[in-house]
């Protein structure tokens, strides 16, 4: 037998060794761990369950994760004894529990967690992942998830794979050999979709806006929803954009397909698409299975604000709840209820506005709770945290139009940003403007 044909008969034989259930698997979990759960699309909902099954005979474990789209029944009030979340980020499926105080948030740059979990900062013992099945070389792939993933299972005393034979094959630094799971749990399903949002008349206002800043060779970063789906939408007359973002959805597929995005104008990594997670349809899985035109790398790389600007005519486009007139930005929490997290928003801020030619965008609505709520304020509300201060930000847009902030005086920035408010808003901003004497 070949030396490689015995290296392929070793892990075939070493992964039909480690297949198990999932309740058996679960019961490897002890009491007090620091259990580390894949993200977004890639929840292992199958292990999630059983370890949720087993509550009874658990006391203090630690689930760990960022956001997940699938259940999150450990946040449930009768098992504040058995599990409590420590959130890197707040999905809707943990908000109510952790604004309940049954659940914890750790506000972090996503460009930090690799790190916070290798140096034990966040001690994980326990990572649970979901994984396509090995190649003929044994490596298994954590397809549209790869973010901090592959730090958890390095620094876990064991990791435990769902190995779904439906799960795209991602390249990049997606691959895990089948040699670093200590067990398998077979499994076939489709991945959970999020449909595109269809932008209404605001948003494609204010993607006409943000693309007017948009020039021919921009590497983007953008996030999802209705406003990145709006801009999109607007790029189309562009030439050679590029894209290195923590995340992207459907909204790129057309862009790429056309040939508006891609990526030859890039001055890092030419030629591919840099991401380290996506989430949205059936299609946008289909668009990433072995293609060798996207690029997945973990957070502490792709978040990274030092690789990040090296990317010449970096264009951040990130969104906010709330924006004061100083250009002081809020966009985990509304008041003292945390809604979501620091993501990846500092992270593209820093590294804009440090590349040649470089653009931070922060892009919103001009009011919210159909309109009867200025999101330009005088003031932030009361506990709401800032998330990106008003020295880094470049430019506010809403549905009005454009404030370009940066390098302006306090007061030119409360003129600039009353001046892109809802007019219903715009007399009350300038008196408490007057207010404020150092305005």
């Amino acid at each position: 037998m070949s030396t490689a044909m015995k290296v392929i008969s070793d892990w075939r034989e070493r992964y039909a060794d480690r297949i198990i259930g999932a309740e058996e698997a679960m019961a490897l979990v002890q009491s007090g761990d620091g259990v580390y759960v894949h993200s977004h699309a890639c929840e292992p909902e199958l292990l999630v369950r059983a370890l949720i099954n087993r509550a009874s005979e658990l006391r203090g474990v630690r689930i760990v994760h960022l956001m997940t789209m699938g259940t999150a029944d450990y946040v449930a009030p009768q098992y504040k004894d058995n599990f409590r979340l420590q959130a890197l980020f707040i999905g809707s499926n943990v908000r109510a529990a952790i604004n309940e105080g049954r659940a914890d948030y750790t506000p972090a740059f996503l460009s930090e967690i690799p790190n916070m979990l290798r140096s034990r900062v966040i001690p994980i013992d326990v990572c649970l992942l979901q994984v396509s099945p090995p190649d003929a070389e044994g490596n298994c792939s954590l397809g549209p998830s790869v973010d901090c993933s592959r730090a958890a299972a390095e620094c876990a005393r064991l990791v435990i794979a769902e190995v779904n034979d439906r799960m795209p094959r991602t390249g990049g630094g997606s691959l895990l050999h089948i040699s670093k799971i200590d067990k398998l749990i077979p499994v076939s399903r489709p991945l959970p979709q999020l449909m595109p949002e269809k932008p209404g008349e605001i948003e494609l206002a204010i993607g006409r806006h943000v693309a007017s800043l948009v020039p021919d060779a921009a590497t983007l970063q953008l996030g999802i929803g209705a406003i990145p789906n709006a801009v999109l939408a607007s790029l189309t007359d562009k030439k050679n954009l590029g894209l290195h973002s923590e995340m992207f959805s459907d909204g790129v597929i057309d862009l790429i397909e056309s040939g508006v995005i891609n990526n030859s104008k890039k001055t890092l990594i030419p030629g591919k698409s840099a991401v380290s997670f996506v989430f949205g349809s059936q299609r946008l899985y289909d668009f990433i299975d072995e293609n060798p035109l996207v690029e997945f790398q973990a957070c502490d790389f792709i978040n990274d604000p030092f690789v990040i600007a090296q990317n010449h005519l970096m264009t951040s486009i990130n969104s906010a709840l709330e924006v004061d007139i100083t250009g002081q930005v809020s966009a985990d929490s509304i008041g003292t209820r945390l809604y979501s997290g620091f993501g990846g928003q500092v992270d593209f801020v820093r590294g804009a506005s440090r590349a040649v030619g470089g653009k931070a965008i922060i892009a919103l609505p001009s009011t919210a709770k159909g309109g009867k709520i200025s999101r330009i304020t005088g003031y932030l509300d009361k506990g709401s945290g800032v998330v990106t201060t008003r020295a880094d930000v470049h430019y506010i847009v809403t549905e009005y139009g454009i404030a370009q902030l940066y390098g302006k005086t306090l007061q030119d920035r409360a003129r600039a940003l009353i001046a892109i408010a809802h007019p219903d808003f715009r007399e009350g901003l300038e008196r408490q403007a007057r207010e404020i004497t150092w305005l």
